[in-house]
Formats: structure tokens, C-alpha cells, sequence
């Protein structure tokens, strides 16, 4: 498997595996959303549905432009006196949330900090959005609300910064994205019954550790490297023996 398929993978698995704090974290997000739709549509789901999914349409987009802009900052530092810097690095981060989900480490919540800024300058934009009554609104209040502060997040951007390469990264945070997807769509749907899945203690810890496994596989797994089209191993040899017979 090669470094870019690794962190796809690993990207999915991270949104998917990290349900428990999806549902506590963004599932009152979107149950709150949910809640300024006017009645006849909360009442009846198929209607509800689209506004659900354009929600998370526009946050999945948000992660996968946060993504490129974290693979542009990082290519950088790809390799570091010829060492993944950036893979041990995001392998840290995953440990620390799957410690914080397992509910071990939970000093680990002060790394949503770092995100604080942003959001203090977006949400007053997605305050101006509410209450929702169209598609587009949906769409652009998901947009706003992918740029929350939440740990989860930082650990896929910490995976997609191991590709040092804006689209790679974005890619990688597709992905993460549509892990997480089954939860924030389900958390807006069936709301109460996932918030109490998510409170469950075991459910928790084995998400937590099924992340910390996550993280020591991207270290140990086998990876070969991105070829680049500069690469001098794929340029062709000549012999001038044969290009000059005598």
C-alpha cells in the first residue's frame, strides 16, 4: 500500500472509528440546525433530508480546503534530514485523541484552542445564516460550521499534512469527512438515540483505542514513497553503444 492509499485509509477509518465524539460534539451542532427548519419539514424526515445533507456537504468541503491549505504549509517539512517527521507527528495527535475519547487524557480537549481564532471570525457569518430556510443557506452554514474547533479535526489534518501535497491533503480530508458522515447524518436524523450511544463509556473507550491501534499502524506499516515525474530512477538510459553503432 502506498503512502497516499495508507493515509486515505487511515483518514476514513479516523472520521468512522471517532463516531462517539461526532455524535456528542457535531450531532448537537446539527440537532440544533435542525431545530430553526420550520415544522412541516423537521416533522416529516424526507423532507428534512436534503437541508441534513447540505449541511455536511458544505462542512465536508470546509475540511477538504482546510486539508489543502495544511498540505501547502507542510510540504515543506515532508521529510526532515530524510526522516517522515510528519508521520510520527500525526501518529502523536491520533494517540492523544484516541486517549481523550477513551476518556484517559483529557487535556487533550485544549488543542481545540488552537482553532479559536478562526472560528471567532466565522461565527458571527454563520449567526447572519440562521434561521435556515433554503438549500443554499444549509450549504453555506455547513460551510462555516467545518471550521468549528475540534480535536478530531486536527488529527486529520495531521494525517493529511504527511503528504506534503496541497490536492493529496484535500483528498485526505474528503475522506476523513465522509467517515464521519454515517454519524453527523444519523446524529441529525436520530438524534437522541445516537447521543446516548454516544455517552456509553465502553463504546468510547473502544473507539479510543481502535484510534491509538490507527495511529501505531501508520508508523509501522510499510509505505513506498510518492514518485515524482523529476524522479532521475524513472528517466530512461540511454547506451550510447547501441544509439551510436560503429
Amino acid at each position: 500500500m502506498d503512502a497516499l492509499t495508507t493515509s486515505l485509509v487511515t483518514a476514513f477509518l479516523l472520521g468512522l472509528f471517532s463516531s462517539a465524539h461526532c455524535i456528542a460534539m457535531c450531532g448537537s451542532v446539527i440537532g440544533a440546525l435542525t431545530l430553526t427548519l420550520p415544522a412541516h419539514i423537521r416533522e416529516q424526515p424526507r423532507k428534512m433530508l436534503p437541508y441534513v445533507l447540505n449541511y455536511n456537504v458544505g462542512r465536508i468541503l470546509s475540511y477538504a480546503i482546510a486539508g489543502g491549505i495544511v498540505g501547502l504549509l507542510a510540504s515543506p517539512l515532508a521529510q526532515i534530514n530524510g526522516l517522515p517527521f510528519l508521520r510520527y507527528l500525526s501518529a502523536l495527535v491520533m494517540i492523544g485523541m484516541g486517549l481523550y475519547l477513551a476518556g484517559w487524557f483529557p487535556k487533550f480537549a485544549h488543542a481545540e484552542k488552537m482553532g479559536a481564532p478562526i472560528w471567532r471570525k466565522l461565527q458571527p457569518i454563520g449567526q447572519k445564516l440562521l434561521p435556515v430556510r433554503s438549500l443554499k443557506q444549509a450549504f453555506l452554514l455547513g460551510a462555516v460550521w467545518g471550521w468549528l474547533p475540534c480535536g478530531l479535526v486536527y488529527a486529520g489534518l495531521a494525517v493529511a499534512a504527511t503528504t506534503g501535497d496541497v490536492w493529496y491533503s484535500a483528498a485526505v480530508m474528503l475522506a476523513f469527512g465522509l467517515g464521519t458522515l454515517p454519524a453527523v447524518m444519523g446524529a441529525g436524523m436520530f438524534a437522541g438515540m445516537l447521543a446516548s450511544l454516544a455517552r456509553n463509556q465502553l463504546f468510547r473507550k473502544l473507539a479510543g483505542v481502535t484510534i491509538i491501534l490507527m495511529a501505531i499502524l501508520v508508523v509501522l506499516w510499510p509505505q513506498s514513497d510518492h514518485q515524482h515525474h523529476g524522479d532521475t530512477a524513472s528517466t530512461p538510459v540511454i547506451d550510447s553503444a547501441t544509439e551510436h553503432p560503429h
